[in-house]
């Protein structure tokens, strides 16, 4: 499973980058809106976090209607070459998803809940599929099931034919990204039945590095060598 990392604070993107393992970077206008964003400094701030990681970096479209999602979609797509449009799942989504695939920019539908949601991201011509997980748990629903029945869904079919058409101009089949994650144990759970990405706040992903078997021992070793140096 490969980690993106679910802000729009530049300096937790370049600490993440820094530990060798973020694979991208997931943002939406709440988490630009947190850090103080204003529209006019938009374009710049997801070219500069493109810049600090080589992966893909999702920006999303707030157009309802699907000429306005489109034309977003492409002024988004212009910023960088590895920005992944933002598309939520909604009829007028699926519309501009399917051009936007087909004119090779990739998408990743967000605000996804049900099985029947995925399927019609992937045969729209998704990149991406971003099962909510943590809003599940809000309503008292299993958020994790409901991902583990989207993920098995997904499997059972071959969506490589309308997929987004890639660099090469062949078409991408679409991943999972467990989204709206918002503890380690939903990282586990995530990666145990099979998602391809996990989309991951930054204090969750420090928790992720983090146990308390793991200081406890380090601070053994470390006191034993004091031992060893002093002796």
């Amino acid at each position: 499973m490969k980690f993106f990392v679910d802000t729009a604070d530049l300096a937790e993107i370049e600490e993440a980058a820094s530990w060798g393992a973020l694979a991208g970077v997931t943002t939406n206008p709440s988490l630009y809106a947190r850090i103080g964003g204003k529209l006019a400094d938009f374009p710049t701030h997801i070219q500069r976090i493109c810049e600090l990681t080589n992966g893909p970096v999702s920006a999303e479209a707030t157009g309802e209607a699907r000429a306005d999602i489109i034309r977003e979609g492409r002024e988004l797509a212009a910023l960088a070459p590895n920005v992944v449009v933002k598309v939520p799942t909604t009829i007028e989504g699926l519309a501009a998803t399917r051009t936007l695939a087909d004119e090779g920019i990739p998408v990743n539908m967000t605000l996804c809940f049900t099985v029947p949601q995925a399927l019609l991201a992937a045969r729209a011509g998704a990149r991406y599929v971003s099962p909510f997980v943590g809003r599940f748990d809000d309503i008292a629903e299993d958020g994790i099931e409901q991902l583990s029945y989207i993920v098995s869904a997904l499997s059972n079919y071959d969506f490589s034919s309308s997929g987004v058409l890639g660099p090469d101009g062949k078409r991408q089949s679409i991943e999972v990204i467990a989204a709206s994650i918002r503890s380690v144990q939903h990282v586990t759970q995530a990666a145990l039945l099979g998602a391809d990405i996990a989309t991951v706040p930054f204090n969750v992903l420090k928790k992720c590095v983090e146990h308390p078997l793991t200081t406890n021992g380090l601070a053994a070793f470390q006191k034993d060598w004091e031992k060893v140096t002093k002796a």
